[in-house]
């Protein structure tokens, strides 16, 4: 035999062709028998491994290849149609895309699953084995990155071409591990095996200058002009990753930028024997697209962060420019017809400066003219209200970095508070507020109001946060151009929610009401009279109950924690984050171990709380509270007094992959967030659409949510955003909230005197305190509601029919959260990009 020409289970060669196999080509046939030729070919001439030594891997790596053949047939045909047509582009500028594992996504998405199945038992392989062996793509962290992969899904959908452009980080944030309860980061090499759906372009490359100076010098026609003399030159070359729309032919195109030495080995160095210096820049060049995330409390990770986000953004503008000048055949000045760029929060904002340095230095654009095309071009969308998130850079160091952007935004600067001046004269607290130079603790470049100043558009991810953003952090803005701001609530991709990540209830979504809902979520409104109907609810508490059983063999075989899926499965995962208040979720655990060690006969609804979540690196108090979680779960876990009714799990690395299992298992989901902090959330949309019930406080997305599932059918809690507001005017003190509840005293007693520490009354000791003395996000203020809501939560799980009718509810009501329903909305308010239909 060849190196692939294995026998098969039915004692065939895989390579050996039938004649009614022929009549599909083995790189766009869409059968079973051409994708397994495709898989044999890619085994034997991409992989290269001989038939002994073939594993799952292998098999994982050749059907993607094949898969990637077929979605590149698609690619240049959608980029061929666009070019043809003059079609405007969306070009989505984002720090980060958290597109998790695509080969069952593109499966389901070119309506490839069964075939693929077939293609792989014929040659004696589990489709679902091979599926597992796709690592995790480290491009992304939370919510911010997964909502951009979920928005590339349904551009590529609704048939809008679209281009994504971010960073091709080498290393992942870091996967997580927990030893002794605490946090453990390790290196997220997730491209130490290659990555198959990327396609290398070493010929698109561009310079990106750094550092040096800006030089003033007067051109031959007596124009006073700048040029930008580097102090340092790096490269940025392109890998494209094609990204499939369901259902059509469309395949729109992820663009992530390496980062090369302009010239990767001094020859004269190495041959005067400085072997270091040969490859110096190769080395500190590559530095930059390295790791996503580097630590930023040193002044050394602040400079690569900004210099990450120049580095992505210069070499995505220029690539625009490329694609104006010599594939589309258009003027400079025809930009804003032809791409619609928006800013993915405020990561991408120095694209604003940028443009213009790219407009008036190298064009030779007139300033007005200039700034013009840029504030037609862009849209910026916010995502936090948080001061500490609205990124500033310091004056000095940015100066240092990018000498002409800082004159460029001076200019801005300048030009933009005499509108301010016009428009509300002798106002100059105003003026300081607006600035893009804010004063306060140094000198500083305020990216949002870049980002706010050179955007024709500005928009929040939630009805409420929208509306937050107009009366706070830009209420200026606002105020001078009303006509720019707009709310866009986020949405998820229901291909991946729900329909990959659940087939489950997938399948019986398509026997119950069509399978129009993957691209219609509105039609899962016509699940509402099933509600009534005993023998579909039974259905559905089976699919769920199945999902539990996944999970809950997951959970065992990565913590060794039993759990039992007949038990409410209470889940939280998230990013760890103080305003998230994981923290609050343990107070009304160990309120329930006290209440069961004080009344050991007490009867409560059994009940599994299942975290997961990353604390960054460097953030103390988000990983003291991992610590007490998993501190909290081993007392409650060995404790056979409590542990018939409790159990507490944390599920380690927190994933796209291992969420495709936790948000279809999910009978309850918390989303907790003091209000007015949360801009949106998407999490909560992901649990809902699998038909888990919401206990929550009215902050983001969780108020849209409560007002189409209905009040009864949502748990809610806590202050509102405005009570907030009032507390905290008012003079907080948890002391008081403390003193008025005993149980919350000794639940906080119990934390701080080391029943769940071994005795040690250090180690939770500043989370305790900071609860106790300063509690910034109101965990004590809002936890007698919560504990109470709890309590009507445990209430109606006890009734199983009336927690079914609440389930589905939530799912047929979850239709407003999808992703094509937020890119339709900014695709025809915002971006003008409309459909276009793709034939290959």
């Amino acid at each position: 035999m060849t190196d692939v020409e294995h026998k098969t289970s039915d004692g065939t060669s895989p390579t050996s062709p039938r004649p009614a196999d022929l009549a599909e080509h083995s790189r766009t046939g869409m059968g079973a028998p051409a994708l397994q030729r495709a898989i044999t070919d890619h085994l034997r001439y991409s992989v290269g491994r001989p038939a002994a030594a073939l594993r799952p891997e292998h098999y994982y790596r050749a059907l993607a290849l094949a898969v990637r053949d077929r979605m590149q047939d698609r690619r240049v045909a959608s980029t061929q149609t666009s070019l043809d047509l003059g079609r405007k582009v969306t070009c989505y500028l984002s720090a980060e895309f958290l597109m998790g594992p695509q080969l069952g996504n593109n499966l389901l998405n070119l309506g490839l699953e069964g075939a693929a199945k077939s293609a792989l038992a014929a040659m004696g392989q589990s489709l679902d084995e091979v599926l597992a062996c796709e690592p995790e793509p480290g491009l992304g962290n939370g919510g911010l990155g997964r909502l951009a992969a979920c928005y590339l899904d349904s551009l590529a959908t609704l048939e809008r071409p679209a281009i994504g452009y971010g960073i091709r980080y080498e290393f992942g944030i870091f996967n997580q591990q927990i030893q002794d309860g605490w946090q453990i980061e390790k290196t997220d090499n997730w491209l130490v095996n290659g990555n198959p759906w990327e396609i290398a372009k070493p010929d698109v490359n561009y310079l990106v200058k750094w550092g040096g100076y800006a030089e003033h010098y007067t051109d031959e026609t007596g124009n006073d002009r700048v040029r930008w003399v580097a102090g340092r030159l790096l490269k940025g070359v392109a890998y494209d990753t094609p990204i499939q729309g369901y259902g059509v032919n469309t395949c729109n195109v992820l663009t992530l930028w390496s980062a090369r030495a302009v010239e990767s080995f001094a020859l004269e160095a190495f041959n005067t024997g400085d072997y270091y210096k040969a490859v110096e820049d190769e080395v500190t060049s590559e530095t930059v697209t390295k790791v996503l995330y580097p630590n930023d409390e040193p002044e050394a990770g602040k400079r690569l962060r900004l210099l990450q986000q120049y580095f992505f953004v210069s070499c995505s503008l220029q690539h625009i420019l490329h694609i104006m000048d010599d594939l589309a055949d258009a003027g400079v000045g025809e930009l804003a017809e032809r791409f619609a760029v928006q800013l993915n929060d405020t990561h991408p904002s120095i694209a604003v400066a940028e443009l213009m340095r790219l407009l008036v230095d190298e064009r030779d654009l007139d300033w007005e003219d200039a700034w013009e095309i840029t504030v037609a071009t862009f849209g910026y969308t916010n995502h936090t209200l948080l001061p500490e998130a609205l990124e500033t850079w310091p004056l000095e160091m940015f100066g240092e970095s990018l000498p002409r952007h800082l004159e460029i935004i001076y200019e801005i600067n300048r030009r933009f508070l005499d509108e301010v001046r016009a428009k509300f004269p002798g106002d100059e607290a105003r003026i300081r507020r607006m600035s893009l130079i804010g004063e306060d603790g140094g000198k500083k470049v305020r990216m949002a109001h870049l980002a706010t100043v050179g955007s024709h558009a500005v928009n929040g991810v939630a009805a409420l946060h929208s509306d937050l953003l107009k009366a706070s952090v830009l209420k200026d803005f606002y105020e001078m151009w009303p006509e720019r701001f707009s709310n866009k609530t986020n949405g998820v991709t229901p291909r991946r929610f729900l329909a990959l990540a659940n087939p489950g209830l997938r399948e019986l979504l398509d026997r119950t009401i069509g399978e129009g809902w993957l691209t219609d979520m509105g039609r899962l409104r016509g699940l509402e009279p099933f509600v009534e109907d005993g023998a579909f609810r039974q259905q559905w508490r089976d699919v769920k109950r199945n999902n539990k059983a996944r999970l809950a063999r997951y959970i065992k075989q990565e913590t060794g924690i039993d759990l039992n899926p007949n038990w409410l499965f209470d889940v939280q995962v998230k990013r760890i984050h103080e305003y998230k208040r994981q923290h609050l979720n343990v107070l009304h655990i160990v309120a329930l171990y006290h209440r069961l060690k004080q009344n050991p006969g007490l009867s409560i609804p059994p009940r599994a709380f299942i975290f997961g979540g990353k604390a960054a690196p460097g953030y103390f108090m988000a990983k003291r509270i991992i610590k007490l979680i998993n501190a909290v779960g081993e007392t409650v876990n060995a404790d056979p007094e409590v542990n018939k009714s409790l159990k507490v799990a944390f599920v380690p690395n927190f994933s796209v992959k291992n969420a495709h299992m936790i948000y279809p298992a999910a009978n309850l989901s918390e989303q907790i967030s003091t209000a007015g902090k949360e801009a949106s959330g998407t999490g909560n949309m992901k649990f809902m659409i699998n038909g888990a019930l919401t206990i929550g406080t009215l902050d983001g997305a969780n108020v849209e949510m409560r007002e189409e599932v209905g009040d009864e059918n949502f748990f809610v809690f806590g202050l509102t955003e405005s009570e907030v507001e009032a507390v905290k005017a008012k003079g907080y003190r948890p002391a008081d909230y403390i003193d008025g509840n005993d149980e919350l005293r000794a639940v906080l007693d119990l934390i701080a005197d080391g029943t769940f520490s071994h005795g040690d009354t250090e180690v939770f000791k500043p989370l305790v305190d900071n609860l106790r003395y300063d509690d910034p996000f109101l965990v004590c203020a809002d936890y007698t509601s919560y504990v109470e809501c709890q309590d009507r939560v445990s209430a109606a799980w006890l009734d199983g029919e009336s927690w079914t009718k609440m389930s589905i509810l939530n799912t047929a009501r979850s239709g407003k959260f999808s992703s094509d329903r937020a890119i339709a909305e900014y695709c025809d308010d915002i971006w003008n990009v409309w459909p276009l239909t793709v034939k290959v």
